[in-house]
């Protein structure tokens, strides 16, 4: 199965197993993204339900195709607000 993890106008498509756990997820991340495990939240954006780092994609209910919205941490130990781009924010209309 593979997620989509996003960050504002970034999407990751990151392969997995619904055996493994957020944390494992945050470490393929850590190749891409150069941000340590701990500083990295993955929120699944259908829920809004952040993942804890120790449970599996199965038993936090995630399935194949779904969207998790990355976020970072900022100074003080607290975490930036979730933020994805959507198409419609680049497109205007008169």
């Amino acid at each position: 199965m593979y997620i989509r993890v996003k960050r504002n106008k970034t999407t990751y498509f990151v392969q997995c197993d619904p055996s493994e756990t957020t944390l494992n997820i945050k470490q393929k991340l850590h190749s891409l993204i150069d941000q340590s495990p701990n500083n990295q939240r993955l929120t699944l954006v259908a829920t809004n339900d952040i993942l804890d780092d120790s449970k599996t994609l199965a038993d936090l209910k995630v399935e194949n195709d779904a969207i998790v919205a990355l976020t970072l941490r900022k100074d003080e130990n607290e975490f930036e607000e979730v933020y994805i781009a959507r198409p419609e924010d680049f497109t205007s209309f008169s």
